[in-house]
């Protein structure tokens, strides 16, 4: 009886010892499960490229997020790290290449545009009694804006002395890895053997306590926010080096990045708790999540879904680690033996997870790959209905010829793109088609795609200082300029016409942008009443025009860098639409077409996106098989009106 007593104990004891196990390392546990699992789906993923992709992938959230680790551990939040980012890295490129100051001075203004920021947060938050929320969101809005402001909305070529960050050493070890590992052993040291590392404890945990023990809590906050602008900086010249630029809306949304990844390291909201080692395998589950997601050709839609749905539980496992009774500790703050417990911890994880997908390599390795040749799409984005029938052409194409098309979405985020294309490459496709973000920022995924001997197509817009085997394309500038002929014809040669411009730093919207200009100079009697952004999106059209209205409400003509403005245009002038305004779009969606047919659109100057995806395909397939293609195939542009778009098909 004593024996079944004494077995039934030491059973439930094992039982509660791999529970706590469990929840004490439930990051670790979710990233060797996302491994093996990602291992087991994708033939791809275990290679030596693509996990040191997942290492460059991971190298800007995890900087981020070492610096957002500080905040979140003292009971703060910081939405602003993105929009520094930015910032700083622009504030080099403008500094170093546009004025001529030393590369090492412009670093170090760079460093200081964090810190500057991360004190102007501080100070709202200690001594402004803001809440950090509203502090640092009113940072990022600034952030933001000043990158734009400072860059004119364009990227700025980054030094090339500073732009080896985004290289690689040995021609294999890339140089981000490197940085994310240095900064990670910084955050380290801060939080477990310094002054401040235990403070942002102590004020996470009970702030009231810390300022009663003598502790200067309204200063401390400042050095706080101040490190993580310093963080955030060195993200931002990492990011900005791996494009070759500085991109004004580069690391747009990356604050959300950041905090996911804290949060998914074991880190409370609450304060209190967090380690720099959790903080990394949270930015390395973020990223083996998107590439092992694009490998697997999943929608990028979808990949959001997944992505939210893992923060979720990431902050259930926080709750029901807090119930369970399991204290994640301060960094620094274990005993000895505590540490030696999680060194061997995290060393039987990694022979577990070597073990298991050493199987699974070994399967795959008998796998034979598809006949079928197989090109990747790499779209900007898949929210605008142009590139939505450029991925159609394309499908329609690659069905007809018998190609495994992979389509990827990046969201018109030039670094998100510059992962995808990075997975394309190591995944071992035979073709890859691209729709750049942006043309500078592109470059340096399409010169390794060169390298690996795959063949790049170019479509809708050209890729710089890198070489493509042909580009397919419309002339937006040509474009631009049929537009502005059209409008000031419709209106007789003499008007007030306001522009909506496309989104600031794309290649696109400053092409077109360009085109319109060129083409009012032949019409002196068009008065431009204003030229405002609306960012190539139908509800901030509808808002622009709206508040254009109000100083402008004499306006006779509307010029759009896309249908979609000019569709939110529409909206906002009612009747006045397609009878004393005239509005053009660009583009030739199916909505633009549909709304030419009504009359509120009188035209649209059409891409034949469809068109566009189709040739790239057809190119793709040449250049893969070894044939001739031409440098550039030009789509011509044409200018639907209501009396030929019955005839027009895109």
């Amino acid at each position: 009886m004593a024996a079944e007593t004494l077995k039934s104990g030491a059973g439930a004891g094992g039982a509660a010892a791999v529970r706590r196990l469990l929840l004490d390392n439930g990051a670790l546990t979710a990233l060797i499960v996302l491994v093996i699992a990602m291992s087991a789906l994708s033939g791809d993923f275990l290679t030596t490229d693509n996990l040191l992709n997942v290492g460059v992938q991971a190298a800007v959230t995890a900087i981020l997020a070492f610096g957002v680790t500080f905040v979140i551990v003292s009971a703060g939040i910081d939405l602003s790290v993105g929009s520094v980012a930015a910032l700083s890295a622009t504030v080099l490129a403008w500094s170093a290449t546009q004025h001529g100051v030393p590369v090492v001075l412009a670093v170090v203004l760079a460093v200081a545009t964090g810190i500057a920021a991360g004190l102007v947060n501080g100070f709202l938050i200690a001594y402004g009694k803001l809440p950090p929320f509203i502090a640092t969101l009113a940072m990022l809005s600034v952030a933001r804006g000043l990158s734009l402001v400072i860059s004119e909305g364009s990227p700025i070529a980054f030094p090339d002395s500073v732009s080896h960050l985004g290289d690689t050493l040995g021609g294999w070890l890339p140089v981000p890895v490197l940085v994310m590992a240095v900064m990670g052993l910084i955050a380290a040291f801060v939080l477990g053997r310094t002054y401040i590392g235990r403070s942002m404890y102590a004020i996470g945990g009970n702030e009231e306590a810390a300022r009663l023990s003598g502790l200067r809590v309204k200063k401390q906050k400042l050095a706080i926010y101040a490190l993580s602008g310093v963080f955030a900086a060195a993200a931002g010249v990492v990011l900005a080096s791996r494009l070759s630029s500085a991109q004004p809306q580069a690391a747009d949304g990356y604050e959300l990045d950041a905090i996911a990844a804290v949060v998914i390291g074991g880190a409370s909201l609450a304060g209190g708790t967090g380690k720099a080692s959790g903080t990394l395998i949270g930015a390395l589950i973020l990223a083996v999540l998107r590439n092992g997601l694009n490998l697997l050709s999943v929608s990028a839609f979808w990949q959001q879904v997944v992505i939210g749905v893992v923060i979720a539980l990431a902050v259930l496992l926080d709750t029901v680690r807090r119930k369970a009774g399991a204290t994640p500790m301060a960094a620094g703050t274990g005993s000895g033996g505590g540490k030696g417990r999680q060194a061997a911890t995290y060393g039987l994880a990694a022979v577990v997870t070597v073990a298991i997908v050493g199987a699974t390599s070994f399967l795959h390795g008998g796998n034979s790959s598809s006949a079928n040749p197989k090109v990747g799409l790499a779209l900007s984005t898949l929210n605008n209905p142009f590139f939505v029938q450029i991925q159609s052409g394309a499908k329609a194409e690659a069905k007809k010829l018998g190609v495994d098309l992979t389509v990827t979405d990046a969201q018109n985020d030039a670094s998100q793109q510059a992962n995808q294309l990075q997975n394309f490459t190591s995944s071992g496709l035979d073709s890859i088609i691209v729709n750049p973000v942006d043309s500078d920022a592109a470059s340096n995924s399409v010169k390794a795609a060169d390298k690996a001997k795959i063949p790049v197509i170019a479509v809708d817009r050209g890729v710089n200082k890198a070489t493509v085997d042909a580009l397919v394309a419309s002339d937006n500038v040509a474009g631009g300029e049929l537009a502005a002929k059209t409008v000031a014809e419709k209106l007789g040669g003499t008007g007030k016409i306001v522009i909506l411009q496309g989104q600031a730093g794309t290649s696109a919207a400053r092409e077109r942008a360009e085109g319109f200009a060129k083409g009012l100079k032949a019409y002196p009697g068009i008065q431009v009443l204003a030229q405002q952004p609306a960012d190539f999106d139908r509800t901030k059209g509808l808002d622009v025009m709206s508040n254009l209205l109000q100083a402008h409400p004499d306006v006779q003509g509307v010029i759009a860098a896309n249908d979609e403005m000019a569709l939110g245009a529409i909206k906002a002038l009612g009747s006045k639409a397609g009878k004393s305004v005239q509005v053009v779009g660009f583009d030739g969606t199916p909505d633009g077409l549909t709304a030419v047919k009504n009359g509120t659109l009188y035209a649209s100057v059409a891409q034949q996106p469809s068109q566009l995806g189709r040739i790239a395909v057809d190119n793709a397939l040449k250049a893969l098989q070894g044939k001739k293609v031409e440098e550039t195939v030009k789509v011509p542009v044409k200018v639907v009106t209501k009396e030929n778009v019955a005839g027009f098909s895109g």
